[in-house]
């Protein structure tokens, strides 16, 4: 058996490895490292393939969620909304513009933002919703764009590990993640869906004035040349980068085929297991890229069985261990621990194992056989 990787970014490599090199080597050759035709050409490509109007890449995907916030011209002291249970930069970005954020509990199931604690955290000062799509399936979206309407709120989507996912509507219809709210963000940090080989992001909007804006923001304000229209940033895609995403954009769905797959393996392999709890998926199986493959680990064995699964050179991963509410930076008296009882569960409970689109059925037989006889040990 070949050695577990967390996300085996060599094996996916070594079956585009010849595109990847003559496309690196291209850029090298016409040395547009910075805003080089194959930047242009990955922007068009992933506005095709998402269905928007505006594809604006960007250095990372924290910047890519600061920009579009500042695109919206949030001023200090406006609330921004947002899941408690998330990575660091979906908060920071918020605390960075002087904004304030404003923590809200989330599903049980999905881990996602929950819409009636969205509703109950609404004030006069609120002006935006960050809804992030968790481990690479979107939130409600139904009810956050139902509720920013009623409340002349916008909706900032945070994309970052949900890119190529599909949401249905209750009326049917179906759009691409991070295609649906008046904004969004994504990364393309390599153990991402879509990853390249450094750092990137980017911005997508259907708004023609605010992709204008954006336009202006990622390049010191600038639309012409040493004329600063705006304030700014330097947050550029460089075309190295470029060059790998387009190589894998073409494949992005079967990979996320592949992590479908692998999930779905895993799922039935812990089906019926008591103290086991599976990833919840809402409708159609288009609808979760499982950017992470988490369980539920029901007994309070967690922390030991993550400690059996280094023993065993089986990586995995707890996203997260400490709720945004409890860290240091984000504490705030007007957060009541009664209105986190979901996510501080789940930062006991939540466990990923390793998840790529390499993985194999010899090494999902091995990991679900050691996480389940550890378990009801």
């Amino acid at each position: 058996m070949n050695k577990i990787q967390m996300v085996d970014l060599k094996g996916q490599y070594e079956k585009i490895k010849d595109q990847v090199n003559s496309s690196i080597l291209e850029v090298v050759d016409s040395t547009a490292f910075i805003n080089g035709p194959e930047v242009h050409q990955f922007q068009k490509e992933l506005e095709e393939y998402l269905d928007v109007k505006h594809v604006i890449p960007c250095a990372n995907g924290t910047d890519a969620l600061q920009i579009a916030m500042m695109g919206l011209g949030l001023k200090p002291g406006d609330e921004v909304i947002t899941a408690d249970f998330t990575f660091a930069a979906t908060v920071e970005v918020i605390a960075l513009l002087q904004l304030t954020p404003v923590l809200v509990d989330v599903e049980p199931d999905t881990f996602n933002i929950d819409p009636e604690a969205i509703k109950k955290a609404i004030t006069p000062r609120t002006k935006a919703i960050v809804p992030v799509h968790l481990f690479g399936q979107a939130a409600n979206m139904d009810a956050i764009m139902e509720i920013a309407e009623e409340h002349n709120l916008y909706v900032i989507e945070d994309n970052a590990q949900a890119i190529g996912a599909n949401y249905h509507f209750k009326d049917g219809k179906k759009k691409k993640a991070g295609a649906i709210g008046h904004v969004a963000s994504t990364s393309f940090f390599p153990s991402k869906n879509l990853g390249c080989y450094g750092d990137g992001g980017a911005i997508f909007t259907n708004d023609d004035d605010l992709a204008h804006t954006i336009r202006g923001i990622v390049n010191h304000g600038m639309y012409e040349r040493y004329h600063h229209d705006v304030v700014g940033v330097n947050s550029r895609l460089d075309s190295i980068q470029a060059a790998v995403l387009r190589a894998k954009l073409p494949n992005l769905d079967t990979y996320n085929e592949a992590r479908q797959m692998a999930a779905k393996k895993y799922s039935e392999a812990f089906k019926g297991q008591d103290n086991i709890e599976i990833p919840y998926t809402v409708g159609s199986d288009d609808t979760h890229v499982y950017h992470q493959y988490t369980l539920k680990i029901m007994n309070g064995k967690r922390d030991a069985l993550v400690k059996h699964l280094n023993e065993k050179e089986i990586p995995c991963g707890v996203y997260y261990p400490i709720p945004l509410h409890s860290q240091k930076a984000y504490k705030d008296e007007r957060y009541m621990e009664e209105d986190f009882t979901v996510t501080n569960q789940l930062v006991k409970e939540v466990i990923s194992l390793p998840m790529h689109t390499e993985l194999d059925e010899e090494q999902i037989n091995f990991i679900t056989k050691e996480v389940i006889e550890f378990v009801n040990s």
